[in-house]
């Protein structure tokens, strides 16, 4: 749709195009009381009321403007004391036709205008039907390329509210993985840091020996839980700013192995930050949700991160020595998908990034998580 910036303009041109046609008239034949001399002063007003009239646009407004501008291309054909102002009139007919509407009522309005222009007596119609036709050829091809913008724009619009749907379900998902995660670790140590404070209370009332007993632990239980937390906040926080992937997954192993004291080494080869940041970050957070995974389930002491490239992707690995998944084999991610076996989160990441992964497990024996990402 034409904006109403544009729709002034149109209605501007065409009382600029009356005024200029009915002078040229008056000037040439006089200010007759005939019928031409009375159509053109109505053309006339008609272009100045709509003008003030722009804000009200309507199918009826529009199915009017159409006839009007034909009727007055109609009767200049046969009553203008010159070629321009047919040319001038054809011009507009058809432009502010193919601007305003679809291409079918454009078609039928040039078909219109060069029915008019062909049953002109002979020696007026050439020069006019040439112009018509010239300027239903520049209307096509506005016509045309003004359909290609609004399926565009429309694709456009489509794509947007898939991608906000999309972001809705992934921030949704994001939320919940949160929630659990908070639930499973820095929330169940401070219910089980008040379970002890309150066995301390009442231990101290009869056994002060075993209450300081108690409380040692307690202090031990402490440290876990700030751990915990801390790994909890880690695994919600960004990549570093000015730090590429591969400083980043170092950082990340460096940090994992202080909180936690699990050995954790980081290896790369020609790695190289993918163009794309958000891959960078999806990249980050499925190395902190596996090791977040390790450090609650896996009651490993060592993990190896290893990332490479390979032609165009990106493999990443990450491998500890703990008790490994409740399956043995190697699966990919179709297979735990049919099985629903795995970390879900971490399929789900690795199936917007359009890779593959690969979880080698054995019980007692660690577990391996290779990730292909392409570039």
């Amino acid at each position: 749709m034409v904006p109403y910036r544009g729709r002034l303009a149109l209605r501007i041109a065409r009382l600029v195009l009356a005024l200029a046609c009915a002078t040229a008239y008056v000037r040439t034949v006089g200010f007759g009381q005939n019928w031409v001399t009375a159509l053109i002063a109505a053309y006339t007003v008609y272009s100045l009321g709509s003008v003030f009239a722009v804000r009200y646009e309507s199918p009826v407004a529009a199915a009017t403007a159409i006839v009007a501008d034909a009727t007055y291309f109609a009767i200049w054909t046969w009553q203008a004391p010159g070629d321009w102002q047919p040319a001038l009139a054809c011009g507009y007919l058809l432009g502010s036709t193919v601007l305003l509407h679809d291409l079918v009522r454009a078609g039928i309005t040039f078909v219109a205008a060069l029915f008019i222009a062909l049953i002109l007596p002979p020696g007026r119609n050439g020069n006019l039907v040439w112009t018509v036709v010239a300027s239903g050829g520049a209307a096509a091809a506005v016509g045309l390329y003004k359909r290609y913008l609004e399926e565009r724009m429309s694709t456009t619009l489509r794509h947007n509210v898939m991608i906000r749907s999309q972001s809705q379900l992934a921030r949704e998902a994001e939320r919940q993985r949160i929630a659990a995660d908070f639930h499973d670790g820095p929330l169940q140590s401070f219910i089980s840091f008040q379970m002890r404070l309150e066995v301390i209370r009442k231990l101290m009332l009869r056994d002060t020996e075993a209450g300081t007993r108690e409380l040692q632990q307690l202090q031990e239980l402490c440290q876990s839980q700030v751990a915990d937390l801390r790994s909890f906040v880690r695994s919600m926080r960004p990549a570093d700013e000015g730090m590429g992937l591969a400083a980043s997954l170092s950082r990340m192993a460096e940090l994992f192995q202080r909180d936690t004291g699990i050995s954790t080494t980081f290896s790369s080869v020609d790695l190289h930050d993918p163009a794309d940041t958000e891959v960078s970050l999806e990249v980050l957070q499925i190395v902190r949700e596996a090791l977040n995974n390790v450090q609650k389930h896996s009651s490993a002491t060592r993990v190896a991160i290893s990332a490479a490239r390979a032609d165009q992707n990106l493999q990443i690995s990450v491998e500890d020595n703990g008790e490994g998944f409740p399956f043995t084999g190697t699966f990919s991610l179709e297979e735990l998908e049919l099985l629903r076996l795995g970390p879900t989160s971490i399929k789900r990441r690795v199936k917007v990034l359009g890779g593959d992964l690969a979880l080698e497990s054995g019980p007692g024996r660690g577990s391996k998580l290779a990730i292909r990402v392409p570039l």
